[in-house]
């Protein structure tokens, strides 16, 4: 699988693990930075992996920040191609791969330790999201349009 991941400086350390993790289960992953220890705007790198996963780089992305809002909100930004879930356990993040098509995860460093994080990406990576009554609420998440129209 092809993966993107982003962080902010709050997130260097969990990043560098999960780094080691993923790559270990065989996925190929692109690492957005930053990759230093030096203060940085988690916009910067939310909007990032937003790009990744919208021009087709990665097929899923893991943003990550101190609490794993600001950078969510970051990735969402691109509503047309990305669809972004704040997960903290693993039933948060295989709902939203089942039942939103979520595309990408955020967690919080300070927040979620580093075998949490493993357990949400194994659960989010494995799980294939569910279609049917679905369809219809992940195509007004990503085309406000759609959902006016359809109220």
């Amino acid at each position: 699988m092809r993966l993107a991941i982003a962080s902010d400086h709050a997130a260097l350390t969990l990043k560098a693990e999960l780094l080691d993790f993923l790559r270990a289960a065989g996925h190929s992953v692109e690492d957005l930075g930053p990759h230093d220890a030096q203060s940085v705007d988690y916009p910067d790198y939310g909007y990032k992996l937003g790009d990744a996963v919208a021009n087709g780089s990665a097929e899923f992305g893991i943003a990550l920040c101190g609490s794993g809002i600001g950078i969510s909100i970051a990735v969402n930004r691109n509503a047309a191609a990305c669809r972004c879930a704040l997960v903290s356990e693993p039933l948060s993040a295989k709902l939203a791969r089942e039942h939103n098509d979520a595309n990408v995860i955020a967690m919080g460093a300070r927040l979620t330790g580093s075998d949490m994080a493993k357990a949400c990406i194994d659960a989010f990576l494995s799980t294939e999201f569910g279609g049917d009554r679905h369809i219809r609420r992940v195509q007004k998440l990503s085309n406000p349009h759609f959902s006016k129209d359809s109220i």
